[in-house]
């Protein structure tokens, strides 16, 4: 009897994705009906043969967190949040790191204690734009560095 994905061990599902077959579910996890041929998957990826891209979606397939239609495509089952994708959250049909809110929260909220402190003429705090400053870079320094780490 085969385990449905939320079963499966995060640590298997963990290093079962990995590398090409990373990048393989991370597009289809960005197509807006998470379903996929062979040969998009090859030529998106720049896979050298279709096979390769089908050894791939049958690793994906065997993990169940594909399925195989009777057209020969293949669709997304389940998503899961293991490895570098628990760093990632979905917008629309995007998945952006999750560090992306908070670096355009604190960059915003800076912003406007600056623009109002400009506009009252009164002098700002020195701690609350140090606080500002460093939270917004380090929020700014991760969401550059999971985007870099990206599969695709």
């Amino acid at each position: 009897m085969s385990k449905a994905p939320h079963e499966i061990d995060s640590a298997v599902l963990e290093s079962a994705l990995k590398g090409k077959t990373l990048l393989v579910y991370w597009y289809l996890l960005q197509q807006p009906t998470h379903t996929v041929g062979i040969r998009q998957v090859q030529r998106a990826l720049g896979f050298s043969s279709p096979s390769i891209a089908v050894h791939h979606l049958g690793k994906l397939e065997d993990l169940r967190l594909v399925r195989k239609k009777t057209t020969g495509e293949y669709v997304l089952e389940e998503e899961v949040k293991v490895g570098i994708l628990r760093f990632f959250t979905r917008m629309g049909r995007f998945l952006v790191p999750r560090y992306l809110f908070y670096s355009v929260l604190f960059s915003t909220m800076l912003t406007t204690y600056l623009t109002l402190c400009t506009l009252r003429q009164i002098a700002p705090n020195f701690y609350a734009v140090m606080f500002g400053l460093i939270a917004s870079l380090t929020f700014w320094i991760e969401t550059i560095r999971l985007w870099r780490a990206k599969p695709f």
